[in-house]
């Protein structure tokens, strides 16, 4: 058995430390996480590691912090993320939607007309706690909710916009930008 620099060899070590003069236990601490903590980020707690040795203070332990994702928002750094479904006739026309914040009121959001799917819009001060109290954004982003099915007066509609937007070609600039590539 090594003395490992200590310049004693117990001569009848114990079952338990095997001579070591410590022992591996577990129990159970409670701990305060703060407000905007991110995943794998340590907290230390001074003092509640292992003892030292000779009777010397005992060590810090750390805590690594593994966030679970949420199902609704998701976090970039102190802002969070939500998708949130918009009808096509919101998207094209505008209006006010109603968006969901995390432990808050919902916000209400301006969507200008002609809103493109995955256009990311910013409801400031309504994110993750930060460590000095304040609050990141929450992020937006829009996306168009198409119909599976579509009743015969919105059909009808859609018919007749088709018919009225058919000399637009959404897709005449990209044809146009792979011919001069």
């Amino acid at each position: 058995m090594d003395c490992k620099g200590r310049g004693l060899i117990a001569q009848d070590p114990c079952d338990v430390c095997k001579g070591s003069g410590r022992a591996r236990s577990s129990r159970t601490m409670q701990v305060r996480i703060p407000a905007g903590v991110s995943d794998g980020q340590r907290i230390r707690l001074r003092g509640k590691g292992a003892p030292g040795e000779r009777g010397g203070p005992a060590g810090d332990l750390y805590v690594v912090v593994h966030v679970d994702a949420h199902p609704v928002f998701g976090r970039k750094g102190d802002n969070l993320t939500v998708t949130v479904p918009v009808s096509f006739t919101e998207a094209a026309l505008g209006g006010e939607i109603k968006v969901p914040t995390l432990g808050g009121p919902p916000v209400t959001l301006k969507l200008p007309a002609g809103t493109p799917a995955g256009r990311t819009m910013r409801a400031r001060g309504k994110g993750a706690v930060r460590k000095d109290g304040t609050r990141g954004d929450l992020l937006v982003t829009v996306e168009v909710a198409v119909p599976a099915e579509l009743g015969d007066k919105a059909r009808e509609a859609l018919e007749a916009y088709r018919e009225a937007t058919a000399d637009e070609d959404p897709r005449a600039e990209l044809f146009q930008a792979a011919k001069g590539a």
